[in-house]
């Protein structure tokens, strides 16, 4: 049976990365390790580690993007809590029996990690991104 590992990340939107990395560069002294842009999700993101876990400050790079309407309607703020699991497939395979509403049913694959999405609806009003570090990742 698949286990979740540990709390992975907690996104924050913001409207541009720049600008938020003031309040946690500075004022908390957290570290960039890396800012990159993710295509398949329309979003540009800067990943700060924090002990064994990492902020994740995310903003769009579309427009069009279902987090520039979630930036537009709810403003600045946490986005979603991303658990690491230690079998994505088995894992949603597992949640999927159990009727939780899944926004992904197959892993999209990005370079060192596999990810989805659990429905907002299915847990309790939050976003939830399941995560596993796959090889390249470490």
């Amino acid at each position: 049976m698949a286990r979740i590992k540990k709390i992975n990340h907690v996104a924050i939107v913001v409207p541009e990365i720049e600008g938020a990395l003031g309040f946690w560069e500075q004022a908390l002294g957290l570290e960039v390790h890396h800012i990159e842009e993710v295509p398949s999700q329309k979003s540009r993101v800067a990943f700060l580690p924090a002990g064994e876990s990492k902020v994740e400050l995310v903003t769009p790079s579309s427009s069009d993007s279902t987090l520039a309407k979630f930036l537009q309607e709810r403003g600045p703020g946490i986005h979603h809590v991303c658990l690491e699991v230690d079998n994505l497939e088995e894992m949603l395979a597992d949640l999927k029996e159990k009727g939780v509403r899944l926004i992904n049913e197959i892993p999209q694959v990005l370079p060192g990690r596999k990810m989805a999405f659990i429905h907002p609806k299915s847990a309790g009003g939050v976003l939830v991104e399941l995560y596993e570090v796959t090889a390249e990742g470490h």
